[in-house]
């Protein structure tokens, strides 16, 4: 069966304070990507489509697309604010993208098959990809749709640099997500795990609690679902510059109304990312070491 590696790279990097999909971490200039399409590759994925912003296409075609175009087939897409349904128009003063629901919509028209999606900046793990790969590969059709994420350990996700936002997942017996709740401000201290709210309380968090790092398997029915909620969305949200249509968002909307179904596939690898500058190091010397 045919399956696609979606890779969101179009994100503005504000924390890091720069490009960091284009960063060369490994001990030979590999990019953090150039570890997720080999690791795909080598889980039977046979394309790869990256989102990208239209003033990356020339680093991205002489850094990154040359690398892969003898390995896979290989397309991108653009994220832009003027990428909308017909009939709207971006606010005049949004600056940045409408967030990583929006980035997958963009995509439809070149994914035809079963499709994983991935951040491009994030390290999941050879072993995410071929639990993935093998979800994908023996989905059945359903009503509602089956689809999947994987779940990592929020102690394994943290930075040693600053707080971290993550996905923070409920799960029933049968490992199906129930929720996922967006908490932006998590950080160790000590021997706890907590996160500060945005009434400045504290939520304590256990460190097993299962998290979802933007790696999810779809079908192309996920599309058709994803444009009606966009279009709601623009139609409630979009004289706010700073609203946001994400996953997580969209996510618990499907759950809510019992319109989708999500496995969440346990893993063994490790992730790491580079949310700050000061994560750079490690990653570097995470990357040597495998």
């Amino acid at each position: 069966m045919k399956l696609t590696l979606l890779v969101l790279a179009a994100g503005m990097g504000s924390r890091y304070g720069g490009l960091k999909q284009l960063d060369q971490l490994g001990p030979k200039g590999e990019t953090i990507m150039d570890y997720s399409v080999d690791y795909a590759i080598k889980a039977g994925f046979t394309k790869v489509v990256f989102v990208i912003r239209r003033d990356m296409e020339n680093d991205f075609k002489e850094h990154i697309l040359s690398k892969y175009i003898h390995k896979i087939a290989v397309e991108y897409v653009f994220q832009e604010l003027d990428i909308l349904p017909a009939g709207f128009c971006p606010h005049p003063e949004r600056v940045k993208p409408y967030g990583t629901a929006h980035a997958i919509l963009v995509a439809q028209h070149a994914i035809k098959e079963p499709f994983a999606v991935i951040n491009a900046d994030d390290f999941y793990g050879k072993d995410a990809f071929a639990v993935m790969a093998q979800f994908l590969q023996n989905e059945e059709i359903s009503n509602p749709p089956y689809f999947s994420m994987i779940g990592y350990k929020l102690a394994n996700t943290l930075s040693e640099n600053g707080s971290v936002s993550r996905g923070v997942c409920t799960a029933n017996a049968e490992q199906e997500l129930v929720s996922i709740t967006e908490m932006t401000h998590i950080q160790r201290d000590n021997d706890c795990i907590s996160n500060v709210n945005p009434d400045n309380s504290t939520t304590l968090l256990d460190e097993n609690t299962p998290v979802s790092m933007n790696f999810w398997g779809f079908t192309p029915l996920f599309f058709d679902k994803l444009e009606a909620l966009f279009i709601d969305f623009l139609k409630n949200n979009n004289d706010n510059p700073k609203s946001e249509f994400q996953i997580p968002t969209v996510i618990n909307f499907f759950l809510m109304n019992q319109t989708v179904k999500i496995k969440i596939l346990r893993s063994d690898a490790q992730w790491f990312g580079v949310t700050y500058q000061a994560d750079k190091e490690y990653v570097i010397n995470k990357l040597a070491n495998l």
